[in-house]
């Protein structure tokens, strides 16, 4: 180090002393400089060579020529050395905040001290400081933090503290008893830690008390402790997902100041304690997500204030509460999963202040009030799951303010209302399994300006009449379901104006005459069921445009003709197709995915020949016939059967030598994809049992040295079963060789023997891969910033095995699945059913690499028998982001925003459903990432939000289908 800096670092370490004058001053600062790794240029000014000119330094601010105060927030300045700040004492306010600081630090000796904040940095061990060094200091904000270790004891010498927020970081033990004592306290945060115990009584001494906050990802023991109800002054009470039991207590209701009261996501049961009636100022209240009962207190009509009222997943019980409907400031109700009975207040709406009413899932009854939006305000309706009746109120269909209507699985009759599927601001509608009845409608508009709808279900109606042309105005379609109805008429072309469209469902209908050929514009399609309507004609060869298709079912129509062999060739996406029960004749696609298919997939076209087909194609026109005579054929038929004799044998010694290694003789090759320094003797030098560094189904891998003293990885391959995929292996790993992308490790060479692949040599990666950093010994450190930015943002993550795998493990059998136990919790249902992989396996296996980031869990172990972690998380969450806190990671610092852990929760769900077709592509997950990482800010707000969310329309058995719709939005 320069002289001249040590001399300044010394001067600065001597305390107030040395800093009695602007020069001393200047000095602790320079000192304090020289623990940055990387300042921004804001901080040039700070350096040696003008000490005097320390007041016009950047975020420097002094008064009477003494520095007393500095704020360097969110200039991303990093470092890691042990920041020991002290001597100014002068200072008054100090904040470091928003900043990539990390190590430990500690901060003593400044008496005028008031304002310290070094939040949103990554500190880490604890903070045991010299608090009676501080006496001044009112304001200490240490949110969102790597701190661990107990929560320091010495807080209670901060005798002039008023706002105290210690949460978002990994402090544990227990709350002291002696934070009871900080009798000026007006805001305390606790919350977003890892703590445990009880909460101390004690803290109901704190009546000065105005803002508390100790939910989120701390786990208390026992519930809300009665003395919480003498702090009359708290304005604010956060007890959210804490692991709280027992009732609420009525001495909650003493708290006459409270505007916000969350308890949700807790253990609590018991009623709805009458005494919150005396809360008239509150404005927020969320008890939703525990197991309370009983009906909804009477008492509760006095909270005229309220705005949201969420009380939903709980076991309540009784009718709807009249007032209710009179509750003037009323904006937020959700009631969803209970068991609510009778009908809905006639007067619920009228106030015309409610945006979001969500009563799904109850018993309710009766008919849908018909004021629900008197003055385009209401933005939210769902009611799904219920047993409502009679006709959809038409006042809904010019309700402008909708965004998102789910009135499905009830028992709705009539026709829809006209406008309701072209209101302006729709992007959600949802009206399946119900028994309305009539067309469809047009839309009435003049200007047929393009909607905004996004996900329209109608599935499961009783729908007469044709599809209107002016679907064509819905361009913004991404899901399209008219299936199960009584639908005729042809199709109309303007199909094809749905060019955004994903999912279209237009089976079991009465739909004539051909598929139109304008449907090959929906280039977008992934699914695509035109099944058991009356279509007749050819089936276009311009549907081979949609190449990202996975689904098509075309089957129990009047189709005929042959199957278009651009279809075969193009569809490359495609894992499921059924042809059945049509009209259809000539040979089957013998290439391309259709060519996987089984004869099932087929059945039902007597017309129909060829290897997937049960039908000889001796009995099709135009099939080849054999010229030779019965004679030949008697000649040749044995000396065939010799040679396949003999070439079995061949093949069986051939495959038993290169399984037990090929080292007897048999020649290895090398085939390189990048200059390499090294040859064949050199892989083989590598593949030693002292240096293996993993095993797994697929192979051996063994990590070696270069001639140039450089790094690699050789991967030796097991080959299970038959060869029947050799081909296919090494058309993929000339792929893969030929592949130049940063997030791919990069395939050196392949090593044959016998002409077959038998060790894949890689680019060594000398840091720990995911699995280790999420489950070794360092998990806690492996926060959730680090873990969305490898989702979200530009983290540089690699990936091996880029393709090959799959095709290790096509031997069928128990070999096969004991080979592919490394990877068990991985692999999506189809495999176990079909043996089958695709590009939605992968979309699979990526969903539970995103589970694990979120619960820091293994994909399999510790949830039970025949438990993994999907079905885990489906059954602690019921497929609800709501749920999500019940699955976090409790190592983490709380994250950024509940939001990106919802909406990656949310994605990961969509990626693991069972179905692959309902999987969203690798392309559309990337843009869904893309998007909530574009959406949500990267320094979070001090607390979390009231839960406004919704539930899945799925099936009460928890099957999770397509749970998050707007997600494709």
């Amino acid at each position: 180090m320069d002289p001249r800096l040590l001399l300044l670092t010394l001067l600065a370490l001597l305390g107030s002393c040395a800093c009695a004058s602007i020069h001393g001053d200047a000095l602790a600062l320079a000192s304090l400089r020289e623990g940055f790794l990387s300042p921004t240029s804001q901080l040039v000014s700070w350096n040696t060579s003008n000490l005097l000119s320390v007041c016009s330094w950047f975020g420097v601010r002094c008064e009477h020529d003494r520095v007393v105060g500095i704020d360097i927030s969110n200039l991303n300045i990093s470092g890691s050395v042990a920041m020991d700040i002290s001597g100014l004492d002068s200072l008054v306010n100090l904040s470091l905040a928003g900043n990539q600081l990390h190590g430990e630090i500690r901060v003593s000796n400044l008496p005028s001290l008031r304002y310290l904040n070094i939040s949103s940095n990554q500190f880490h061990g604890g903070l045991d400081w010299n608090y009676s060094s501080l006496p001044s200091l009112q304001v200490f904000d240490a949110y969102d933090n790597n701190f661990t270790a107990s929560l320091p004891l010495g807080v209670p010498d901060l005798r002039s503290i008023r706002y105290l927020d210690l949460g978002g970081n990994y402090f544990n033990g227990s709350i002291p008893a002696c934070y009871g004592s900080l009798a000026g306290l007006k805001y305390l945060s606790l919350d977003g830690n890892d703590l445990r115990g009880r909460i101390p009584s004690e803290l109901g001494n704190l009546t000065s008390l105005q803002r508390l906050y100790l939910g989120y990802y701390n786990v208390f023991d026992g519930g809300i402790p009665v003395e919480l109800g003498k702090l009359i002054h708290l304005a604010h009470l956060d007890l959210s997902s804490c692991g709280l039991g027992g009732r609420i207590p009525h001495q909650i209701g003493y708290l006459i100041n409270l505007d916000t009261l969350f308890l949700h996501t807790n253990r609590l049961s018991g009623p709805v304690p009458p005494s919150l009636g005396n809360l008239t100022r509150l404005v927020f209240l969320d008890l939703s997500n525990n197991e309370l009962t009983g009906e909804l207190p009477q008492q509760l009509a006095a909270l005229t204030e309220l705005s949201l009222l969420n009380l939903f997943m709980n076991r309540l019980h009784g009718p709807l509460p009249a007032f209710l409907a009179v509750l003037p400031n009323l904006d937020t109700l959700q009631l969803f999963v209970n068991n609510f009975t009778g009908g809905v207040p006639e007067k619920l709406g009228g106030s015309g202040h409610i945006r979001v009413l969500d009563l799904s899932s109850n018993e309710l009854t009766g008919t849908i009030p018909a004021n629900l939006c008197p003055s385009n305000g209401l933005q939210v309706l769902i009611l799904f799951r219920n047993f409502f009746f009679g006709p959809i109120p038409e006042s809904l269909g010019m309700c402008l303010s909708l965004t998102r209507v789910r009135l499905g699985q009830n028992s709705l009759n009539g026709s829809i209302p006209s406008g309701f599927l072209y209101l302006p601001q729709i992007n959600l509608l949802e009206l399946q399994d119900n028994r309305l009845s009539g067309p469809m409608p047009e839309n009435s508009n003049t200007s047929r300006r393009p909607t905004q709808l996004v996900h329209l279900n109608l599935s499961n109606n009783s729908l007469t009449g044709l599809l209107p042309s002016s679907i064509r105005s819905l361009s913004s379609i991404q899901t399209f379901l008219l299936g199960r109805n009584q639908l005729t008429g042809l199709i109309p072309s303007a199909i094809g104006s749905l060019s955004h469209a994903i999912k279209l469902d237009l089976s079991c209908n009465g739909l004539l005459g051909s598929i139109p050929p304008e449907i090959g514009n929906c280039t977008r399609l992934t699914y695509l069921d035109l099944s058991q309507n009356n279509l007749s004609g050819p089936i276009p060869p311009e549907i081979a445009g949609i190449g990202v298709l996975n689904y098509l079912n075309l089957s129990r129509n009047q189709l005929n003709g042959s199957i278009p062999r651009s279809v075969a060739a193009a569809m490359r996406s495609l894992t499921a197709a059924d042809f059945s029960f049509n009209d259809l004749s000539g040979w089957l696609p013998d290439s391309g995915e259709l060519a996987y298919l089984n004869a099932t997939s087929f059945s039902g076209n007597p017309k129909l020949c060829g290897p997937g087909s049960n039908n000889s194609c001796d009995y099709v026109a135009g099939a080849p016939r054999s010229g030779r005579s019965h004679g030949d054929f008697e000649l040749a038929l044995p000396l065939a059967l010799l040679l396949s004799c003999f070439a079995l044998a061949l093949a069986a010694a051939v495959r038993d030598r290169s399984q037990r290694g090929g080292s007897d003789g048999a020649t290895w090759r090398l085939a390189a994809f990048h200059q390499v320094d090294f040859g064949v003797s050199d892989v083989l030098e590598c593949m030693k049992e002292g240096n293996v560094v993993g095993r797994g189904g697929a192979g051996v891998l063994y990590r070696g040295r270069t001639r140039a003293n450089g790094d690699i990885a050789v991967k030796r391959l097991v080959r299970l079963g038959s060869n029947g995929h050799d081909r296919r292996l090494d058309a993929e790993i000339q792929t893969l060789g030929s592949i130049r992308h940063r997030n791919i490790v990069p395939l050196l060479a392949v090593c044959y023997i016998t002409g077959k692949t038998n060790a894949l040599v890689y680019g060594y990666m000398s840091n720990c891969s995911l699995g280790e950093l999420l489950h070794g010994g360092g998990g806690e450190r492996f926060g959730w910033r680090r873990r969305y930015r490898i989702v979200a943002a530009n983290i540089e993550g690699h990936v091996a095995d880029l393709g090959p795998a799959k095709f290790l493990f096509h031997g069928g059998g128990s070999e096969c699945m004991s080979a592919t136990a490394g990877s068990h919790g991985y692999i999506g249902p189809e495999y176990a059913c079909a043996l089958k992989v695709d590009e939605k396996s992968d979309v699979y296996s990526f969903g539970v690499v995103l589970l694990e980031l979120i619960t820091g869990r293994r994909p399999v172990g510790g949830f039970g028998d025949g438990v993994d972690i999907v079905q885990w998380v489906k059954r602690a969450t019921s497929c609800s982001g709501d749920n999500v806190g019940r699955i976090v990671d409790l190592r983490f610092c709380r994250m950024p925003t509940m939001g990106e852990v919802t909406h990656v929760f949310s994605v990961a769900m969509l990626c693991v459903q069972e179905n692959g077709v309902e999987r969203p592509t690798m392309r559309e997950v990337v843009q869904m990432l893309s998007e909530g990482e574009q959406r949500t800010n990267l320094h979070p707000p001090h607390h979390h939000p009231p839960l406004v969310g919704e539930q899945s329309s799925g099936d009460r058995e928890n099957k999770c289908l397509k749970p998050f719709p707007d997600l494709l939005a």
